[in-house]
């Protein structure tokens, strides 16, 4: 088992990269720099995902360089488990970007348009289809299955309750800047809607 020290670095640093990630596309942050960098503002998704990247992959390195057998495994009748999660996060990903524009994402969009949308998706107008229709954040809720759906050791365990904390951090962060963008129209959404577990779509169905 490795040192208690290794396990503060650990889980310090990726609650720093999250920090990060989530203030640099905070609202008060995109307002201050859209005033500073007038039409230059059209890069700065682009930088975002570029500083994210810079700095997840020492994070991730130094994970992953620690050596300690897992506590628990995903064996026998719980390989089953371990595969609806694989799948079912593989699916909220690639039904969720159905909804999304990956130019928008990548910041790509924004360079060639000289413009932003708060949002990820091609329109400006609220849309909601397919699973939108389940869950408001697919992509948060395929992350979270996605880091447990592996052998977990001490470090992975706690790397795994800061990232899926950050997920759900990153839900509410992110409906907040819908609200601002759409407004009533996203507020009536979250009330029928639920965030990450189709609580209203099961209630639905009852």
């Amino acid at each position: 088992m490795e040192a208690p020290i290794t396990y503060f670095y650990i889980v310090v640093g990726w609650i720093l990269w999250c920090t990060l990630h989530s203030v640099l596309i905070s609202i008060t942050v995109t307002d201050y720099m859209k005033r500073k960098l007038g039409k230059g503002f059209r890069f700065y998704r682009f930088f975002y995902n570029m500083v994210s990247v810079a700095t997840l992959i020492p994070l991730f390195i130094y994970s992953r360089r620690i050596c300690e057998a897992p506590i628990f495994y995903w064996e026998g009748p719980l390989t089953i488990i371990q595969i609806l999660l694989l799948a079912g996060s593989i699916y909220l990903f690639v039904a969720g970007g159905r909804h999304y524009s990956w130019a928008q994402f990548s910041g790509i969009a924004q360079i060639k348009a000289e413009r932003i949308n708060g949002s990820l998706c091609n329109c400006d107008a609220f849309v909601v289809s397919g699973i939108h229709q389940i869950i408001r954040h697919p992509w948060y809720l395929g992350g979270i299955m996605i880091v447990w759906a592996v052998n977990l050791s001490v470090s992975t365990i706690l790397v795994n309750i800061t990232i899926s904390v950050y997920f759900v951090i990153g839900s509410f962060l992110e409906d907040r800047k819908l609200v601002r963008e759409f407004g009533d129209n996203y507020r009536k959404y979250q009330q029928t809607v639920s965030m990450l577990f189709p609580w209203q779509w099961l209630k639905s169905k009852i």
